[in-house]
């Protein structure tokens, strides 16, 4: 049986019959395989880093300096121990009009920093720079920058940076931090100088926003128990602010969002698939009707049901094997190309990719086949011997009930198996059903509808058209679905992508503020104001930091909540602001803003986004720690906030009165000239302890960010449209029998060649344009969506969409008819009309 199966194989191969199959099989198992191998060798990136994305075994991160009796008992139990104390600032470098200021990323670390992992530098040997391993930390006096930071700043080896009160050497450029993440983008370039240097520069002071760390490395055991400990201690103290991060752990914020990432790219990958997987099914079936005869000659040479249907399997094994295995080498060549596109996001040396996503590749085209293939094929078996005679029978509908559950089941499997999440899973595949369901029913009215137009038009060739598209309105709503699909899908991600990016833009004012200054002393703010006056004499805004510890009198922890952002927020330190007039733009939904005039007990307004995420209500008691006084305000406001408008934004905001003697700092928001650099140097010079935010440069860097993005998951979207075009070509060459004994009959009665041509060219811009409205529609329904729920800014409807889409759709349809359909008109009419 395996010679026989071998031999009708070849035969096969040879008449053309399975090398449709195959393209569609690998054109689905590399786009899943591509997204595969990119994330399988993100993952072992991390895996391979994980003690290195700590430096440490064990890590300490507090908003305060970390308790000493933990470091004295760190060391107690034969730890190694260290020390880094992290926070933003100015760097300036230069005297005068020449000087220049960076907003830079400060880590002051001790001896023996870091633990695990190696700090590398980059010193020329010879004529090679290379990246050099050292154990060593910066010395008194000397700092190591980041390279873009010395380009920044134009500096060498020997000059001054300026870092507060302190001026230092720059000896060295940082070339890989072992704990500073998985490689992904920090906007502030790191300076790093040796802890006992800090406490020169003066940049510490009370208000600021730093982040100290102890790391701790040892024996598994003694880490355990130490950790045990130190939870124990954290729990029952109620510390604020104070977290414990582990191995174990191994920044599970990073690793989230890892995982969200790998999800939408495999789910993106999984439409190229399902379509590709209608693609199969269609060719599958096309393979059945062209086998009923030779199907059936076997049968009467002596054949069985079980040896026919060990025949086909065997063949189409092969098949899957085959198409699988070079699908699996197409998706490997192809991740390369998303690496390449995200390469300033990605560590360079991530791990060789391992076997298990090609397993996974070749598992998902078998699956596909077996899914999508085999049921049509196998009820070859059904075939009767008298067929042979008697030509005329249909073809055997046994099992077709069955065909399409197994079909839909294996769909189902492959989401759910790709996302890793149940409840992603159904969504995603109750979505997809729910809008090819739409895209059908649409496609199928508009054929309907055509009957009316049957007759506008005197030409022969339209009115051909007209007749087929009707004749088969199945493969014609088919048609138009798959090729919808794909070029909604393409459509999203390009001309709407680009409606977005502008609509955003549209939402920030062109006079919003480009720079931010905070930690303005309050014995600066008065000439610091003056100096401000001539930008439009901007706010000046009290900001207050302070933990939320209780509401209604019943203490919250992170544990309170079950959301990581509602977590994240009640973990850390809120900037708080106290103000007797509602700030510009901030519009009350609920409530009504406090008058401190005659105010006796405190009163909070919060942000309606925040009080959401934190279950609050309007009357709630909130109780915050405030430099270790407690303040108790009832929630009498909430207040939406225009973010586009890049001003000076609180979530929550006091009455002065309840806020008297608090510790504060002030923030500001000014509009710079692109051309005034000058003044942002001589200010970051004359208070060294303000830190001035360009959110013009991070708004660009981000920017960047989501372009590199958006790009490499267009690149996943060609597998997609690619897909769309194998449906339209399976449909048109399943048809493509009838359509040449259609052919020779009408050319027998009379219709010529020519214009049977133009009614096939009518067919498919038809076809095409409806395709690329439905796929326009869509696209533009997702991106008022994303605007309207997500983005929150007006959305405009562009009629470019539909302009693009048409043309696009009816090039792709153009394209697909004639490579599905160029040999119909070429076979001579009598042979056709012979043969049927």
């Amino acid at each position: 049986m395996f010679r026989l199966s071998w031999r009708m194989t070849m035969r096969d191969w040879r008449a053309g019959e399975l090398r449709f199959l195959l393209v569609a099989l690998i054109v689905a198992v590399a786009s899943l395989s591509s997204v595969g191998f990119f994330a399988d060798r993100l993952r072992s990136g991390l895996n391979r880093d994980a003690h290195q994305l700590l430096g440490a075994d064990l890590l300490v991160s507090a908003d305060q300096s970390v308790n000493l009796e933990w470091k004295t008992e760190a060391k107690k139990r034969g730890l190694q121990t260290a020390e880094t104390v992290v926070f933003s600032s100015m760097g300036i470098a230069g005297e005068g009009d020449h000087a220049l200021a960076k907003l830079v990323s400060l880590k002051a670390v001790s001896q023996h920093y870091p633990l695990r992992g190696k700090l590398k530098l980059n010193q020329r040997v010879g004529s090679v720079d290379r990246e050099v391993a050292t154990d060593d930390i910066p010395a008194p006096g000397t700092v190591w920058i980041d390279p873009s930071l010395q380009i920044a700043l134009n500096l060498k080896p020997g000059d001054k940076l300026r870092l507060g009160d302190m001026a230092f050497v720059f000896t060295h450029t940082i070339a890989d931090e072992p704990d500073r993440g998985a490689g992904f983008m920090n906007f502030a370039p790191r300076v790093m100088i040796a802890v006992s240097d800090l406490p020169a520069t003066n940049l510490v002071q009370n208000g600021s926003r730093v982040t100290y760390r102890f790391l701790m490395a040892g024996a598994n055991k003694e880490i355990a128990q130490f950790q045990t400990q130190l939870e124990s201690q954290i729990e029952q103290q109620k510390l604020k602010g104070v977290r414990l991060e582990s191995l174990q752990s191994g920044r599970p914020e990073m690793r989230a969002t890892l995982d969200r990432s790998e999800q939408f790219l495999s789910l993106v990958s999984l439409l190229s698939a399902m379509l590709a997987a209608v693609a199969i099914a269609m060719a599958a079936r096309r393979f059945m009707l062209r086998h009923l005869d030779a199907c059936a000659m076997l049968r009467c040479l002596g054949l069985t049901q079980n040896q026919v249907t060990m025949m086909y399997l065997s063949e189409f094994l092969l098949l899957g094997l085959l198409g699988s295995i070079v699908g699996v080498a197409v998706g490997y060549a192809a991740h390369y190309v998303l690496l390449e596109w995200l390469g300033s996001l990605l560590a360079k040396d991530l791990p060789a990719a391992s076997w298990l996503p090609a397993l996974h590749g070749v598992a998902t085209g078998l699956l596909l086949l077996v899914g999508f293939a085999l049921p049509p094929v196998l009820q070859l078996r059904d075939v009767p011997h008298n067929r042979v005679i008697r030509r005329e029978q249909d073809a055997p509908q046994a099992l077709t009930i069955v065909t399409y559950v197994l079909g839909l089941s294996m769909f189902v499997g492959l989401l759910l198996w790709q996302t890793g999440d149940v409840k992603l899973g159904l969504l995603t595949a109750a979505g997809f059903l729910v809008g090819l369901l739409a895209f059908a029913l649409i496609s199928w009215l508009c054929v309907m509808s055509l009957k009316r137009v049957r007759n506008v038009f005197q030409s022969t060739s339209w009115r051909f058209a007209v007749t087929a598209l009707q004749r088969r309105p199945g493969a014609t709503v088919i048609q138009i679905v798959a090729l919808a699909l794909g070029l909604m899908a393409l459509l999203l991600l390009t001309v709407v992508r680009g409606d977005l990016i502008s609509a955003w833009k549209k939402s920030t004012p062109a006079d919003a503020p480009n720079h931010f200054v905070i930690n303005i002393q309050p014995d600066q703010k008065d000439e610091i104001a003056a100096k401000l006056a001539s930008f439009d004499h901007p706010s000046m805004y009290p900001m207050i930091r302070g933990r939320l510890i209780a509401v209604n009198a019943k203490a919250v922890t992170a544990e309170t909540y079950e959301e990581d952002q509602a977590k994240r927020m009640v973990d850390r330190e809120f900037n708080l602001s106290a103000m007797n007039e509602i700030p510009a733009l901030n519009q009350i939904t609920a409530g009504k803003w406090f008058d401190d005039s005659s105010a006796i007990e405190p009163e909070a307004s919060v942000e309606i986004g925040i009080a959401k995420t934190l279950k609050l209500k309007l009357g709630d008691q909130l109780s915050f720690d405030i430099a270790g006084q407690q303040v108790t305000a009832r929630l009498t406001s909430l207040r939406k906030l225009d973010w586009g408008s890049m001003r000076v934004n609180f979530f929550i905001v006091l009455n002065p009165k309840s806020m008297v003697d608090m510790p504060v700092t002030w923030i500001t928001a000014f509009r710079l000239p692109a051309n005034d650099v000058r003044f942002v140097n001589q200010l970051t010079l004359d208070y060294p302890n303000l830190t001035v935010v360009d959110v013009g440069v991070m708004i660009k860097q981000l920017q960047s960010v989501l372009d590199q993005v958006i790009t490499a998951v267009e690149f996943l979207f060609l597998f997609t449209l690619a897909s769309g075009v194998l449906v339209l070509y399976a449909a048109l060459a399943g048809s493509q029998d009838v359509r040449q004994r259609e052919a020779a009959l009408l050319r027998a009665l009379g219709a010529t060649r020519k214009q049977l041509s133009y009614a096939q060219w009518i067919e498919f811009l038809l076809i095409g344009s409806v395709a690329g409205i439905l796929a326009a529609s869509g696209a533009s329904a997702v991106g008022w969506a994303l605007a309207h729920f997500s983005f929150n800014f007006e959305w405009n409807f562009s009629p470019l969409v539909w302009l693009v889409g048409v043309f696009i759709g009816a090039a792709c349809a153009l394209f697909g008819g004639w490579v599905g359909l160029r040999n119909v008109l070429n076979q001579p009419p009598l042979l056709s009309l012979r043969e049927s």
